[in-house]
C-alpha cells in the first residue's frame, strides 16, 4: 500500500512504480540465496534499491556468501540449516567489520527448520530458490503469513499440490519457472474459459536427438553440459532426463487449473520461446525473451508490475530461425511418466520427485546409468500402489512419509545403503 498523509492523500514523496503507480519498498525473504535463483534474484533487488527490501536470507551451508549478503542487503534475519550459531556469526562480523559496520547483528536461526522460519517471517513477498522437496514447510510458512510467494521451488507445489493450494489465496503464488511466468504472462491476454491448451517448451537438454540406446554411455560431465542454462546438479541433470519437464506439466496443471490431456510439451532448442497459451479461437499468444532466469525473477518479485531493463530484449534485426519439434516419449520417458503420476494424485509425485532426487545421486556417484535415473523412479512409482502410504485427505505428513518411503525404496532398488546416496539439501 502507498504511503498517505494524515489526510488520507498520497505522499509526493513516495517512490513511482514503472507504470506510474506510488510504490513503498517491498519487503523480501529470499530462500536459497547462494544458489543460481538466489544470487539472481539480489542481484534485481540491487538494482532496484527503491522498490525492493530485503529483511531475511536462508542458505544450506555456504556461510561465507550468507554472510556476504546479510551484510551488502542489511538484513533482519539470516537463517542457516547446516553449521553452527557461533559460526555464522563469526563470517557475518567478519564482513561487517570488513564493511566498516562492526555494530551490525542480524538475528540468527540455525537449523532443520531455519527455513521455514525465514519463510514465515512476514515479508511481503517470499522467494522460495530451494531445490527439493524440502521446500515444502517454507512454501506453507509464507502462504500462512499471507505473503506473496515468489515460487521458483517447483517441488514443493508438486509433492504438496492440494496442501499448497488450499493453503494460498487467490494470486498468493507467483511462478517463477520460466515457462510458467511466461504463460502467466501470456493468460493476460484472453479469459480462462477461452484456453484451449497451453504448450510447455523444453530445449531438449543436451541429449536431444539421441536414441535411447545411444544414452547408455552418457557421462555425469555430458548431463550438466546444458546448452544454454547454467544451474545446480540436480536441476541440470533433470533437465537431461526431461524430468524437469515432466515436473513443470504437473505444476502447470496445480498452478493454472488446466487437464493434463490439454498441456502439450514441445522441443524448442533455442529457448527463446518460454512457453505458449492457445486459445479457443485458433490464436496463440508466446512469451519470447532471452534464455535467462531475470525476467521470471524480477516478475516473481514486482508481479504484476513489471520492472525497467531487467534483460536484454530479443534482437529483432538480426536474422535467426527457430526451431520446434515433437517430444521423444521412448528416448525421454519422463514427462509420459509425469502425466501418470499427475493424473494419480495423492503422494505419487511426492514419490516420482523423491525417487528421482536419489537416482539422479546416484547417477553422479557413478553407482547407475543415464537411461536408468528414470526406470529406477518408474520401478518405485509402480511399486507404490501397495505402499499403502496414503491415508485419505493428504496431509503434511503424508507427503513426508511418502518422500522418505520412496527415498528408502529407491537405494534398495539401487542396492544401495543410506550412506551411499547424500541427501539432497537446499542451496
Amino acid at each position: 500500500m502507498a504511503p498517505t498523509a494524515a489526510d488520507g492523500r498520497v505522499s509526493a514523496t513516495a517512490p513511482m512504480g514503472d507504470n506510474g503507480r506510488v510504490t513503498t519498498p517491498r519487503s523480501v525473504a529470499v530462500l536459497g540465496s547462494t544458489g543460481s535463483i538466489g544470487t539472481q534474484a539480489l542481484d534485481v533487488i540491487a538494482r532496484n534499491p527503491d522498490r525492493f527490501r530485503v529483511t531475511a536470507l536462508s542458505a544450506g551451508s555456504n556461510l561465507d556468501l550468507l554472510a556476504e549478503q546479510a551484510v551488502a542487503f542489511d538484513v533482519d534475519l539470516a537463517a542457516v540449516a547446516r553449521g553452527t550459531h557461533e559460526a555464522v556469526a563469526e563470517a557475518i562480523g567478519a564482513y561487517a567489520a570488513a564493511a566498516g559496520r562492526a555494530a551490525y547483528r542480524p538475528a540468527i536461526v540455525v537449523g532443520d527448520d531455519a527455513a521455514v522460519t525465514a519463510a514465515g517471517s512476514g515479508a511481503d513477498v517470499v522467494l522460495n530458490g530451494i531445490t527439493g522437496s524440502i521446500g515444502l514447510r517454507p512454501t506453507l510458512a509464507a502462504l500462512a503469513q499471507g505473503s506473496t510467494l515468489a515460487l521458483a521451488n517447483k517441488e514443493s507445489l508438486i509433492v504438496g499440490g492440494p496442501l499448497v493450494k488450499a493453503a494460498a489465496g487467490p494470486d498468493q503464488i507467483v511462478p517463477v519457472d520460466s515457462e510458467h511466468s511466461a504463460i502467466a504472462q501470456s493468460l493476460r491476454g484472453g479469459q480462462r474459459a477461452e484456453v484451449r491448451r497451453l504448450v510447455v517448451t523444453a530445449s531438449g537438454g543436451p541429449f536431444r536427438g539421441r536414441s535411447r540406446e545411444s544414452l547408455r554411455d552418457v557421462t555425469p560431465a555430458d548431463a550438466l553440459a546444458h546448452p544454454n542454462f547454467s544451474m545446480g546438479r540436480v536441476i541440470t541433470t533433470n533437465s537431461a532426463t526431461l524430468v524437469n519437464k515432466g515436473l513443470e506439466v504437473i505444476e502447470a496443471h496445480l498452478l493454472f487449473d488446466i487437464p493434463f490431456e490439454a498441456i502439450e510439451v514441445v522441443v524448442h532448442p533455442q529457448q527463446l520461446i518460454h512457453s505458449m497459451v492457445e486459445f479457443v479461437d485458433g490464436s496463440t499468444i508466446a512469451q519470447a525473451g532471452p534464455p535467462r532466469m531475470l525476467v521470471p525473477i524480477a516478475l516473481g518479485l514486482s508481479w504484476p508490475d513489471r520492472l525497467a531493463d531487467v534483460d536484454e530484449p530479443v534482437d529483432w534485426t538480426k536474422a535467426q530461425s527457430w526451431e520446434f519439434e515433437p517430444l521423444d516419449d521412448e528416448a525421454f520417458p519422463a514427462v509420459r511418466l509425469a502425466r501418470q503420476v499427475g493424473v494419480a494424485g495423492g503422494t505419487y509425485p511426492a514419490v516420482y520427485n523423491a525417487a528421482n532426487e536419489v537416482a539422479v545421486d546416484a547417477f553422479h556417484d557413478g553407482h547407475i546409468g543415464f537411461v536408468d535415473i528414470v526406470d529406477t523412479v518408474a520401478r518405485v512409482v509402480e511399486e507404490h500402489a501397495g505402499s499403502g502410504i496414503d491415508s485419505g485427505e493428504l496431509s503434511v505428513e503424508d507427503v513426508l512419509r511418502a518422500d522418505a518411503w520412496a527415498r528408502g525404496r529407491a537405494r534398495k532398488v539401487l542396492g544401495l545403503t543410506t550412506d551411499d546416496v547424500a541427501t539432497q539439501g537446499v542451496r
